[in-house]
């Protein structure tokens, strides 16, 4: 079984110093998240398994803007999410190397708008390890997506967070009927 890993929106507007609104800062930096999310995707490289980080991002002037999200609504008055801007840089602990793959995505799924599953077929994978920020959103969309796309998924879940604890444990309630949820302790059982 061929697999990948699959970061979401481990940037700077989502978790980082400065980042507009950054919801997640103090819980991603309670949780350790960057640090796992650095050893699962080291302990994919050294296996030839492909890795990906998927941001949120809007191109100049907002084209792909959904301005009835409650989510996004407000991102362009506050210039959040914008591709090229600070806000969209990866947090700058990630260890984002040569041979990554980097994708944008308009919207809250790692899937929606984005090359990921072309990558994915390109590569004949049928297994993903998916981790990220936030639980509740990108990871749980992401997880959901590629399930109905007939992935076997396994979420990372020591490398995800959300806005606090509760929230986290609230998103991860559901998704064991869809996914396999590890941690990087166990990432090996992989192999």
């Amino acid at each position: 079984m061929s697999t990948a890993f699959v970061g979401l929106d481990y940037i700077v507007d989502v978790m980082g110093e400065g980042g507009h609104p950054a919801r997640c800062k103090a819980e991603a930096a309670r949780r350790e998240v960057v640090r796992h999310a650095n050893q699962a995707a080291a302990y994919c490289r050294a296996r030839g398994w492909p890795v990906i980080w998927v941001r949120v991002g809007f191109s100049p002037g907002y084209p792909e803007w959904p301005a009835a999200s409650p989510l996004f609504g407000g991102a362009r008055d506050a210039g959040a999410f914008l591709l090229g801007a600070p806000g969209t840089a990866f947090v700058p602990e990630l260890a984002v190397q040569a041979g990554d793959v980097v994708l944008a995505k308009p919207r809250v799924s790692g899937f929606y708008g984005t090359a990921l599953e072309a990558v994915l077929r390109a590569r004949g994978v049928t297994r993903l390890i998916v981790a990220g920020v936030s639980t509740s959103l990108a990871v749980s969309s992401t997880v959901r997506d590629a399930h109905d796309r007939d992935y076997a998924v396994y979420l990372l879940e020591d490398a995800c967070a959300a806005a606090s604890e509760a929230e986290h444990a609230a998103a991860l309630l559901p998704l064991p009927a869809i996914a396999r949820i590890i941690r990087c302790g166990t990432l090996a059982s992989l192999a």
